[in-house]
């Protein structure tokens, strides 16, 4: 039985290996903490590691106690107050919680919740966890930049880092063998004549027969020992190849109103929904591109930072958003290359009787070429009449498009896990 034993070393102070096994054994409860402490911070620091905090009580894990033993007798007394079965109410704040909170007491025994630091992949890692862009597919080789590197035998010339010791020694002794053959052959018929003669009576002719056998013995032996060990001729190199693949080429539309009816806070609100998927996008998908688009009575095609950061604003045409979706779309990106996903964020307020014009791009122009359409509602008040339109969008193509509505800061990230959550169904 062989034994493997990891030797190498861990950073100074750290054990990654227990680090690892302690991610994986209280994932759920970093989850929740990864939540809640996306809530709680600034634009700037969503994607940023940091502290977190779970329950002390979440950590405990059983142990093993040695029993008393033995035969014992134990006398309990009765009470009138409470009977088998019974809960017993948990001590309020003050009797040892250990969570700061309550007021000082002199009674009471406990422990503060456990605090530990997580780096930026790893926040990133519980972030993104089970989320994808739904019925993301293959598409054509055509013009592809994707290729899959293959092996594909062995040649004769190549790069020393692709030369294959193995084969290359297999060569060589093959070579060895094969121009060695005919001397060694004669060597064994010479060494058989010797030893015969070595049984015979002994006289002057046997003698000098077997100098000479010896003699040719050695210039034979010597012949084969100037045959090189290994030759340029036996040097065998990988052969890899480039093979095209399928691919999975994708854009992201990031449709964003900064008209006038959209506070301030709810703006904060949408840029922090695009924030969150442009991160997702970026971790998770290598070849990707995001087209930002900022809409009042306008719509303009922008760059990730006056997306975020202009301060531009008017009246409210959502309409004009989605026809310049639908001009790029037919101009840069064909449907037989691209996989096409749309997010739209809006307080759904909209010029009256445009709404009507929104679906009917909807279902003309922009539905039929695109895998996933997100719609973000972001209003603490009453729905607006786009909702309604699109309510009626998503009845008649619930997997394609998907709406949902946002009220305060704490419910983004659960919207945004929602829509982007990993579908079981096959592509569409």
């Amino acid at each position: 039985m062989s034994y493997i034993i990891d030797r190498r070393l861990n950073g100074k102070k750290k054990s990654m290996v227990n680090r690892q096994r302690f991610l994986k054994r209280y994932k759920k409860q970093i989850k929740g903490a990864v939540e809640e402490a996306i809530k709680q911070r600034s634009i700037q620091d969503l994607d940023r590691g940091g502290k977190i905090t779970i329950p002390r009580k979440d950590t405990n894990e059983p142990m093993f106690h040695h029993g008393q033993g033995g035969k014992q007798t134990r006398v309990y007394p009765g009470n009138k107050e409470f009977t088998a079965g019974d809960e017993f109410q948990r001590p309020q704040g003050g009797q040892g919680g250990g969570s700061g909170s309550g007021q000082a007491s002199n009674q009471g025994e406990g422990e503060d919740d456990f605090s530990f630091n997580i780096n930026q992949e790893e926040f990133l890692d519980f972030m993104f966890e089970d989320l994808e862009l739904p019925y993301l597919v293959k598409k054509q080789l055509k013009d592809s930049s994707a290729f899959e590197i293959k092996r594909a035998g062995f040649t004769t010339a190549g790069s020393p880092d692709k030369l294959n010791i193995v084969r290359s020694l297999r060569a060589a002794h093959a070579r060895r063998i094969a121009l060695s053959g005919p001397n060694r052959q004669e060597i064994r018929t010479l060494k058989k004549r010797l030893w015969a003669l070595e049984e015979a009576p002994n006289d002057d002719q046997r003698n000098q027969e077997m100098d000479e056998i010896r003699a040719q013995i050695a210039a034979l032996e010597k012949t084969t020992k100037k045959l090189p060990f290994i030759d340029e001729f036996d040097l065998r190199y990988n052969n890899m190849i480039k093979n095209p693949v399928p691919s999975s080429k994708a854009v992201m539309f990031c449709l964003m109103d900064v008209s006038g009816s959209m506070t301030q806070s709810i703006k904060e609100m949408a840029k922090r929904f695009f924030i969150l998927l442009y991160l997702f996008l970026r971790r998770n998908y290598k070849h990707i591109e995001v087209v930002f688009i900022r809409h009042h009575t306008h719509a303009k095609e922008v760059t990730e930072d006056e997306f975020f950061y202009s301060r531009e604003t008017g009246g409210t045409i959502v309409s004009s958003a989605l026809e310049l979706t639908a001009d790029i779309l037919e101009k840069r990106y064909p449907r037989n290359d691209w996989n096409v996903y749309v997010a739209q964020a809006s307080d759904g307020d909209n010029w009256e009787g445009d709404s009507q014009r929104c679906s009917d791009l909807l279902y003309q122009k922009i539905l039929k070429d695109v895998q996933y359409f997100a719609y973000v509602e972001i209003t603490n008040g009453p729905h607006q009449n786009l909702w309604e339109e699109y309510q009626e969008v998503h009845s008649r193509h619930p997997d394609q498009f998907a709406i949902q509505h946002i009220e305060e800061m704490s419910d983004i990230y659960p919207v945004f896990r929602r829509l982007f959550e990993r579908k079981t169904e096959g592509a569409a």
